[in-house]
């Protein structure tokens, strides 16, 4: 369709449009302020890498490396985006493997001392993620309030998240409940900030 062929209600979506004009940063240091309320998820601010290990019944124990961020644009969530790789036991990349994205908002709970989250996680693999949990400090744990899944994608039911600041690493261990297995230990590894 050329464009003497758009009908006039439509002739400004052709029009050139600059790119997305506002900053996102995982960098506390620079860009927009941190929204106050997400004071409690500041440790998680940045970008990480790392290593990890997982297995869930029926199928073979894996390592793998993985990359997180956690970025902000001044409103009140963070956006995360985290890939993974399977690797061998040197640490040489053997194939992709997990992705997800999503975003953390802190919302208000009864106590300020545990501030209330959700997190909502998108996997290319069919399925959505609601979860649900607190905030303690540098201790983070969630647990799935709905699972939605495409018909085509592998059966998921609940899991649950414990993420953790410790000695400056990012930590966290996944549970799983799967295939008809019951809530089952996934994934654990310890990440690194390596910028923000």
């Amino acid at each position: 369709m050329s464009e003497r062929d758009v009908p006039a209600e439509f002739a400004s979506t052709f029009e050139k449009v600059e790119p997305y004009p506002f900053e996102e940063t995982d960098d506390l240091r620079q860009g927009p302020n941190l929204h106050d309320d997400l004071l409690p998820l500041l440790p998680l601010v940045g970008r990480w890498r790392g290593r990890g290990q997982g297995g869930y019944p029926g199928s073979d124990d894996f390592l793998f490396a993985q990359e997180a961020a956690f970025l902000h644009d001044g409103r009140p969530f963070l956006r995360y985006e985290s890939r993974s790789w399977i690797i061998d036991p040197d640490g040489k990349p053997i194939r992709p493997a997990a992705q997800e994205i999503g975003w953390w908002r802190v919302v208000k709970g009864e106590d300020p001392k545990r501030p209330e989250i959700e997190v909502l996680l998108a996997h290319p693999t069919g399925v959505l993620d609601l979860y649900y949990g607190h905030v303690d400090g540098t201790r983070i744990e969630i647990a799935t309030d709905a699972v939605v899944r495409s018909p085509q994608a592998k059966e998921v039911t609940a899991g649950k998240r414990l993420y953790g600041i410790v000695e400056g690493a990012l930590m966290y261990a996944q549970e799983m409940a799967a295939e008809g297995h019951p809530m089952s230990p996934h994934l654990s590894a310890s990440l690194n900030r390596v910028a923000g």
